[in-house]
């Protein structure tokens, strides 16, 4: 009995029987005989092919190197369970793997379509087909090999799709569109390795480069012109991001403006509600109040009017009570006060009467003495008055007998109490200075002074002493 795993095959041939059939057992177990069948192991995993294509012009001339890796499986479509039953003595039994293979293609110097000398390296993975004609396919071409051997193979056929690949794109197409680069190279590839019974399950580019520079320049000025459209980019955007900055800000501004509107319509339709609500709920606030008054007043003067009748009989009863009191009281005032009052005022009375009539006697007699000293002052005064004016009228009888000898005599008579009130506002001065630069200063002074007498005299008294001929010839002598 053999046993396969899922990822090898065993191809049975010959037998007892001496059939030229082969039997394949795909992840299973089978019966052989000895010595009579030929068991054969073939690998279904994928297997990795590097494929290197090196200095491979392209289209343009240009040398390029170019690296590939394919991946490749042995397909299968048997059942992998299927039980073979060999009768036969002799029986070979060969195996071969159904797991994934890895590869990785390189083309070292592939010129491209521009005539640049490329570098790629892809990886590959492949696997044995498990369909029993593709993995007859598969059996035929690796039975009896090793897995390096498989892969190999493989990746040496994917390094010639690559390099023949590489020769017709340029090098924007293969650096810049690496992925349909590769859907390019699967899709060359994989009809040539399905024919060996081997799928492609996936291959990508793993790596592109030269040994001139030519994509760091490419990428250079390619850095340069996005540098150039981002920073134009950046500048438009900036540019745009401002204007619509402006835009949302006055948008904002305006959404901002309505929506306040808004709030201040619906905030004063909300208070002119609640004012609407708070009028008619203290509307009816007061009435209900006001019905409260109405009835609590009606109450009120309910119980007032029987407090006040209440008052009224007791007031009524108070009334008699204070009647009674008072005649009580009016007949104890009499007893105790009035007929005692009625005596002592009779009593005052006629002592005022006594004192009246006692005043008015003392009174009348000093009315009298007074009457009498009176009329003695009056006489006494008229004498006295009768006397100056005999005594004046002699005098101006005198006076004018004498003529101007009486008038002189008179002024000299006046003439002491003149210079007595003239001279008492002198009486506290110490002495009097008289400055004068020659001595007849002095006697001018005086002179001048005697000449503004009569006119002082006449000021005070009203007489005329510049008509008096002994002063006119004492101020003016020379006169």
């Amino acid at each position: 009995m053999c046993i396969c795993m899922k990822y090898a095959v065993f191809i049975f041939s010959g037998g007892c029987c001496g059939s030229d059939e082969k039997s394949y057992t795909v992840g299973g177990w089978a019966w052989a005989w000895w010595l009579i069948t030929d068991i054969q192991k073939l690998s279904l995993e994928i297997m990795t092919i590097l494929c290197r294509c090196e200095n491979i012009e392209t289209s343009e001339g240009v040398p390029l190197d170019v690296t590939g890796v394919a991946q490749v499986i042995t397909l299968n479509e048997s059942n992998h369970s299927q039980l073979f039953w060999f009768v036969s003595l002799f029986c070979v039994f060969h195996r071969i793997t159904l797991e994934i293979m890895t590869l990785q293609p390189k083309c070292e110097d592939v010129e491209t379509a521009e005539g640049v000398a490329l570098t790629v390296t892809g990886v590959a993975q492949v696997k044995v087909m498990t369909d029993n004609e593709l993995l007859g396919y598969a059996c035929e071409q690796f039975l009896g090999k090793t897995v390096a051997d498989i892969k190999s193979v493989i990746l040496q056929t994917l390094e010639g799709h690559l390099r023949s690949i590489l020769g017709t794109l340029t090098v924007e197409q293969i650096y810049q569109d690496r992925d349909q680069f590769a859907k390019l190279v699967r899709e060359v590839a994989a009809p040539d390795v399905g024919r060996m019974g081997i799928e492609i399950l996936s291959f990508t580019i793993k790596d592109v480069y030269d040994k001139v520079d030519y994509l760091s320049s490419l990428g250079k000025s390619q850095t340069a012109a996005v540098q150039r459209d981002a920073d134009i980019g950046v500048a438009e955007a900036e540019r745009d991001a401002g204007i619509r900055e402006a835009e949302c800000k006055k948008e904002m501004m305006d959404v901002k403006f309505q929506a306040d509107t808004r709030m201040a319509n619906s905030k004063r339709e909300l208070e002119m509600q609640k004012a609407a609500f708070n009028q008619e709920v203290n509307t009816k606030k007061a009435e209900s109040q006001l019905a409260y008054e109405l009835q609590a007043a009606k109450e009120q003067q309910k119980i007032r009017l029987e407090e006040i009748e209440i008052e009224v009989v007791q007031r009524k009863k108070q009334i008699t009570i204070e009647e009674k009191e008072i005649l009580r009281t009016d007949k104890e005032l009499i007893a105790t006060v009035r007929r005692p009052a009625e005596a002592e005022a009779y009593k005052m009375q006629q002592l005022a009467e006594a004192q009246k009539i006692k005043k008015v006697l003392t009174a009348q007699a000093e009315a009298e003495k007074i009457k009498r000293i009176g009329e003695a002052e009056a006489g006494s005064i008229e004498a006295v008055g009768k006397a100056e004016a005999e005594k004046m009228r002699l005098k101006a009888e005198a006076y004018q007998q004498y003529g101007e000898a009486a008038k002189t005599a008179l002024v000299l008579e006046a003439l002491p109490k003149i210079a007595e009130k003239v001279a008492a506002p002198l009486g506290r001065t110490n002495e009097i200075v008289i400055l004068s630069g020659d001595g007849g200063r002095v006697t001018g002074e005086v002179n001048r002074l005697l000449a503004e007498l009569p006119v002082s005299v006449n000021a005070l008294t009203g007489v005329d002493l510049s008509k008096i001929p002994l002063l006119q010839k004492m101020i003016n002598p020379q006169a």
